[in-house]
């Protein structure tokens, strides 16, 4: 395997940067040769590129640039990897007619309805039949590229770094620097359909004293965010990227995710293996990963998500069980270790075929 040489390619997204991160840097410590693509900018938060790996600038784009600048960046790798439906599709385009086995990972499953839904289908079809194999990380996104026709899906141990928090953060100095001193801080995450989460907000600001809730988020998610908060007053704050979601949630009382997204599981994993109570809609394979270690809720009901709040911030005993649950189900989690293992041998079975040819 010293000589294998990969290329991983991805979007940009926190949840993929911070998985690709990991592996990059897994593999590189096993001798192969890993070349990073993803769009400039991206990823540093995340540790990308990781050390030992060669990184290129490639923009999220499939036009026919960017698709030639991909394409040069592939040039000689023995397995390209492609993390999320849209690098998947790029990846498809760029290695047409070279005969490299390309694996896709989903990480999660988009949403959409109407025409944009039918793009969507059409996009996860053409990612699916272009892979050689796709690892999804739960069984609805193994099903789910089977349908999209998928030649080979399989179940992929997906870890995330062992830590995320930065330092030993001091909880006070952090809840202070919110404006959350003497009141309950919750922390989310800026996704696609935010408005639920906003929507809970006004079911749980009438609380004395009202809860103060932080939201992690990258710039391009935050924008109608910021100025819906602003707009209805609400006790909300934006704190920050996709890199502080493990100190903010050091200090945090509970962690909330109501709707779909990139970021979501990262937030869940973090939270559950803090042994910070988590309120989550049940969507995006989250049930599968949590079990019984969270409050779940339909997702879009904003009703249900503040309830289920609410509940919680009366109930001490219930949230020090859910925070001693999710620590334990985080012990049985896959390891880094495990999620480099099985990805070096499925680039062991796809590549050996190619060396003997």
């Amino acid at each position: 395997m010293s000589q294998l040489r990969t290329v991983q390619v991805l979007g940009g997204g926190a949840g993929s940067s911070a998985r690709v991160s990991s592996l990059a840097a897994g593999l590189v410590a096993r001798g192969v040769q890993v070349t990073v693509c993803a769009p400039a900018g991206s990823g540093h938060a995340h540790g990308l590129p990781a050390a030992g790996t060669r990184f290129v600038a490639v923009p999220r784009r499939s036009d026919p640039a960017a698709v030639a600048a991909l394409r040069t960046a592939c040039a000689g790798a023995d397995i390209v990897h492609a993390h999320g439906l849209h690098a998947a599709v790029r990846a498809g385009i760029a290695l047409s007619g070279r005969g490299t086995p390309l694996v896709v990972t989903w990480h999660t499953r988009a949403h959409a309805e109407g025409a944009r839904g039918r793009l969507l289908r059409m996009l996860e079809r053409k990612a699916a039949r272009a892979a050689a194999v796709v690892l999804g990380t739960s069984w609805e996104l193994v099903d789910r590229a089977r349908r999209r026709g998928a030649r080979d899906a399989r179940l992929a141990p997906a870890a995330v770094p062992a830590s995320r928090v930065t330092g030993s953060p001091d909880d006070g100095k952090v809840r202070a620097e919110l404006g959350a001193f003497g009141r309950p801080l919750l922390v989310s995450v800026a996704q696609r359909d935010h408005d639920a989460l906003l929507d809970a907000v006004r079911g749980w600001r009438t609380l004395d004293p009202a809860p103060l809730l932080a939201v992690v988020g990258e710039a391009h998610r935050t924008g109608a965010l910021s100025r819906r908060i602003a707009a209805e007053g609400l006790p909300v704050v934006l704190a920050g990227g996709p890199e502080d979601i493990g100190d903010l949630l050091a200090a945090a009382d509970i962690a909330v995710l109501s709707g779909r997204g990139d970021g979501g599981p990262l937030l869940a994993h973090e939270a559950l293996r803090l042994g910070i109570p988590l309120v989550a809609a049940r969507t995006d394979g989250l049930p599968e990963l949590v079990g019984d270690a969270a409050e779940l809720v339909p997702p879009g009901d904003a009703e249900a998500l503040s309830e289920a709040v609410v509940r919680l911030l009366a109930d001490p005993g219930r949230r020090q069980r859910l925070a001693e649950a999710g620590r334990a189900q985080a012990a049985g989690w896959p390891t880094e270790d495990d999620t480099i293992a099985h990805v070096l041998s499925v680039y062991d079975e796809l590549a050996a075929p190619v060396a003997a040819g």
